[in-house]
């Protein structure tokens, strides 16, 4: 190579290089990024403290990265590197067979675990009607012969069992129910939750522990409300190769009333949100998406109350208990500090479960608020 060629090339790189600096600069904020689903980096805010510390040029690096012009086709650059290198995994994801992305599950801190175990049997001895416990199994365990060879993932089935066997909480085998229907689409393959189907097979589980008549999928009509679905782990991994999914639904909102308490003040709100079809988080279809409270009632009036201690999952998986309960009230700890305690008895529930996918039981930080 020439020198004057090597001058040339290097020319070029630093006026491309400035023109996306400039670009970037020239071109307004982004707040949201919806292929990415998550909101973007402020610009960072200068101060004695936030120099001395590093806080400052760690928040400016993260902003620059967040606001560079053409971030999305960057983005799907790297993953394709990543793909093309050999690697199986990008920012957490998997690259799975059946073209499948499955969030990798770490392994918990059993510290954590314990401790949070005795915030479910706080919970068990404080309120006067019986508790069950539920962990909902990653794609990573269910679905553990689509993962690339070797990849590194959480023992689900053997920390399950273990909590299990430690509890004084009646317990719901979703892993026994889930595993059976492997075969199946009961995960998306865009997405960390389970889909209709495997709410299915989960709220069946659960019946069957509450000694209640399970559901029988052939009464069902499917209805398919979109198949432009790319979900969480699509935003994560910068994959942008796979074919999106589809959203089904089974059973139908007639008589349905439902009651969402999005900033603790009562709306009325519905089993299905059709507006959510039209944006990137398309899985708020499902009841309007997370809230601190949402009270569904249903024409079986003689039919028992059920609180549900939750996370997401459970949003698909409320109108299969629409068949069984007279009431199902969906609490989510994250956003909603109200005693549990208190709320069983001001609302005269009949059974609690705590049902969460195992990702977010290991990891969350607010359990301790189940024995409030």
């Amino acid at each position: 190579m020439s020198k004057k060629f090597s001058i040339f090339l290097s020319a070029l790189f630093c006026a491309f290089i400035s023109g996306v600096a400039v670009i970037s600069l020239l071109l307004p904020d982004r707040n949201f990024s919806p292929l990415e689903n998550r909101y973007l980096q402020k610009p960072p805010k200068l101060s004695a403290e936030s120099l001395s510390n590093g806080e400052f040029m760690t928040d400016a690096e993260k902003y620059v990265s967040d606001h560079i012009v053409g971030r999305d086709f960057w983005v799907a650059m790297k993953a394709w590197s990543e793909r093309l290198s050999g690697k199986k995994e990008n920012n957490g994801v998997y690259f799975g067979s059946q073209g499948s992305l499955i969030n990798r599950v770490d392994t918990p801190n059993p510290d954590k675990l314990e401790k949070d175990m005795g915030y479910v049997d706080a919970l068990t001895g404080s309120v006067s009607v019986p508790v069950y416990f539920g962990l909902i199994p990653s794609a990573a365990e269910i679905w553990k012969d689509r993962l690339p060879e070797g990849a590194p993932s959480a023992d689900e089935k053997s920390v399950i069992d273990q909590l299990y066997f430690s509890t004084g909480a009646d317990t719901i085998d979703l892993y026994g129910a889930l595993r059976a229907h492997r075969d199946e689409d009961i995960y998306y393959r865009t997405d960390h939750h389970w889909t209709s189907l495997g709410a299915f097979y989960g709220a069946n589980a659960i019946l069957e522990t509450l000694g209640l008549e399970p559901l029988r999928l052939e009464d069902y009509h499917k209805t398919t409300v979109t198949d432009q679905f790319y979900g969480t782990s699509f935003s994560t991994s910068g994959v942008r190769w796979l074919k999106p999914d589809s959203i089904d639904v089974y059973i139908p909102d007639d008589g349905i009333k439902v009651t969402s308490y999005p900033n603790g003040q009562p709306e009325e709100g519905s089993l299905y949100v059709d507006s959510k079809l039209e944006v990137k988080d398309k899985y708020a279809y499902f009841l309007g998406g997370n809230q601190p409270l949402c009270v569904i009632e249903t024409e079986h009036a003689d039919a028992p109350k059920i609180l549900i201690i939750r996370d997401s999952y459970s949003d698909s998986l409320a109108p299969f208990l629409t068949e069984r309960f007279s009431e199902i009230h969906l609490f989510d700890l994250r956003y909603n500090l109200t005693s549990i305690r208190s709320y069983v008895e001001e609302h005269n529930i009949d059974a609690v479960a705590v049902l969460y996918s195992f990702a977010n039981f290991t990891t969350d930080d607010n359990l301790s608020l189940l024995g409030r």
